[in-house]
Order: C-alpha cells, then sequence, then structure tokens
C-alpha cells in the first residue's frame, strides 16, 4: 500500500443560517486556506474530489458550480461523490494509489438552512415501505434511541452526558456552532423534541464547508513536518430496510475498523455522532477504551453541516496529529438513516 497523508486542514465557521454566501462564496477561502497551508502549488494537485448533495443545494449538477472555488482551467482531473466529503476523501486515497499522482485536493460544502433538512433526509428511506410514511430523520432517530434505551442498561442521563462533553470540548473549537458548559441532569430537565430526544440530543443545523489536501509518499514528507499517515481506511453498508437490521449496534462499522487495521493503540477517536446515542452505538462497536479522547473537537453535535462532517471528522483528527498533539487517530463517518453506512479511517503520525 503507498504511503498517503493528510497534510493540511481548514474549515469555515459553522453558522447556524449563511444567507449572505452562496456555496462557492463559502468554500473559496476555505479552498485558498487549505492550499495555502499545503504548500503544494494548485497547478502540481493531480486530482480533485468534491463530496456533497443536489437535494440540499436544490439543483441538479450543483457540484459543477461549486469548482468555480478550485478553478477549473486548465482542465484538472477532476471527480463528484454524492456523499459525504469522507467518501470523496476515500476516493482521493484510492486514485493516489494508483502511482501516477503525488496529490490531491478533496472538499465538502453544504447549506441545510435553506430548507427543511428534517423531511429533506427522509428521501433517504425506502421509497416503497418507509418514505411514503414521511418519518422526518429526528423521527427515525428516535425510534433507535428508544431501541437501545430497551435492549441495553443506557439511560436519558447517558445521552445527555455525551451532549455535555461534546458541547464542552467544542469550547476550544473556534469553529464550533454550539458550545459551552452544560449540566446533563439540567439538561433532563427540558421537553423532548421527538421522545425519547430531546432537543440536546440532535445536531444543530449547519452550513460550511471543509478542504484537506493529501499527498503521497516525499512529497507529504516534504511539505509538511508532521504528516497525519492514513495507515487504513474502509468502509461498509448495512441493509436499507431498517426493519431488517438491529438498530441498537452497527456492526457495519465494526467491520470498516477491522479492515482498516484498527487495534487498540489510539489515542483519539472523532467520531460522526449527529445523535447522542448514536454515539454510545458507535463506542461500542468500535470497542474504544476510556482512555481514548472522543470528540475533541465536539462532533456533530456542535456542528453539524451535512455532506461535510464527516469530512471535517478526518480533518479534525488529522490535524491534532499535524499538531503533535496525538500519536494515533480513529476518524469516523456515516451516511443515511440510523448509521446505515460507516467509514472508518485510521491515521498515525510520523
Amino acid at each position: 500500500m503507498r504511503e498517503v497523508a493528510v497534510v493540511s486542514f481548514a474549515q469555515a465557521p459553522n453558522v447556524r443560517r449563511d444567507t449572505e454566501h452562496n456555496e462557492v462564496e463559502i468554500l473559496s477561502p476555505v479552498v485558498r486556506e487549505a492550499m495555502e497551508r499545503s504548500g503544494i502549488p494548485k497547478a502540481d494537485i493531480g486530482f480533485t474530489c468534491s463530496g456533497s448533495s443536489d437535494y440540499l443545494a436544490g439543483q441538479p449538477f450543483s457540484f459543477v458550480t461549486a469548482l468555480d472555488a478550485v478553478g477549473a482551467w486548465p482542465p484538472i482531473r477532476e471527480s463528484h461523490v454524492e456523499m459525504d466529503g469522507a467518501w470523496a476523501l476515500y476516493e482521493a486515497w484510492v486514485r493516489l494509489q494508483h502511482g501516477d499522482i503525488d496529490s490531491a485536493l478533496v472538499y465538502a460544502y453544504g447549506k441545510s438552512s435553506p430548507g427543511d433538512i428534517r423531511e429533506i433526509l427522509s428521501l433517504q428511506l425506502d421509497p416503497y415501505y418507509l418514505a411514503p410514511l414521511w418519518p422526518d430523520a429526528v423521527d427515525v432517530a428516535a425510534l433507535q434511541a428508544r431501541a437501545l434505551l430497551d435492549a441495553t442498561d443506557f439511560t436519558e442521563r447517558d445521552f445527555a452526558a455525551v451532549a455535555a462533553r461534546n458541547r464542552s470540548n467544542a469550547k476550544s473549537n473556534p469553529n464550533s456552532q454550539l458550545a459551552g458548559d452544560f449540566d446533563a441532569d439540567e439538561l433532563l430537565s427540558s421537553d423532548y423534541l421527538v421522545s425519547p430526544l430531546r432537543k440536546h440530543d440532535c445536531p444543530p443545523i449547519s452550513d460550511g464547508a471543509a478542504v484537506i489536501v493529501m499527498a503521497a509518499g516525499d512529497l507529504a514528507r516534504d511539505v509538511c513536518e508532521r504528516p497525519a499517515w492514513i495507515s487504513g481506511i474502509d468502509h461498509r453498508i448495512e441493509a436499507h430496510g431498517l426493519g431488517v437490521r438491529d438498530l441498537t449496534t452497527s456492526p457495519s462499522t465494526t467491520l470498516a475498523a477491522e479492515k482498516a487495521g484498527m487495534n487498540g493503540n489510539i489515542d483519539i477517536a472523532e467520531l460522526h455522532a449527529p445523535f447522542t446515542h448514536q454515539e454510545l452505538i458507535l463506542r461500542e462497536a468500535l470497542g474504544l477504551s476510556e482512555s481514548v479522547s472522543i470528540n475533541p473537537s465536539g462532533g456533530a453535535l456542535a456542528a453539524n453541516p451535512v455532506m461535510v462532517t464527516g469530512l471535517i471528522r478526518i480533518g479534525e483528527a488529522a490535524q491534532r496529529l499535524i499538531d503533535g498533539d496525538a500519536k494515533t487517530a480513529l476518524a469516523h463517518a456515516t451516511s443515511g438513516p440510523c448509521l446505515q453506512q460507516n467509514l472508518v479511517c485510521m491515521m498515525r503520525a510520523a
């Protein structure tokens, strides 16, 4: 396997509603920042890949317009996935394995504020049995949360503790949207949004963008003092129908981690858990010990730009390796309802 590393990461400040900028205007300064940090000239980028959703943008082939933020002239080698940007990074990693290029630019963007994101995400559901009932994203997550409470010893206070810790961690993240000190017991006094989920159990609605630059072998060593080497990466998927799988477990996450070469030596884990109970499911699926620092950035409960959040998890984990704050890291991304699709990226410092 060819050595590939993350050498730079940048993201836009996550906000509830950006009414002054379109997707290209949000993305452009982030691309510029990531490129400047990487030390790689734009003309030397061998491959560009993006992740986004036309459902959010409200127009077909919206990613073509986003290329204005990158600059597609002279012509570039470019691809796009209708997925979270973490899957665009996976495609770029595979492309770098071919050996004929040494660098790649990966970006993702999403504005969730213009429409009803809960209703939009219902379009991911099975079109014959579930989608016609119009359960939204929070409704479906609440079904999963209730199943977890009924099948395990977890409690609603455990959910609240996850929210309190993540948003406390987010205080050190200048790009977070929600941050502060919260008491788990006080959070439990709030009303249900969709039982058993309260507002703090759910992700904020966010607009944002993120960019990662990757490099292979000696180029990574030349441009970055401490590259975040990708030691393994894999993604797996659960059955589409929610009724044919156990919503309280995530075997696809476990398998992806095994295929990515996960071992017990992990300093930090950035988990893409939009809902509090999903972090508990992921922690068990990955077998994370108490010594692992989980979501030091605040995670998806602090900011959740749809189609970007998974890429941010990889970028946040990589940045801590680049800065020398950790030696090993796990980043996780998910897509689809109830942790349907899961990606695990293992990284290490030199």
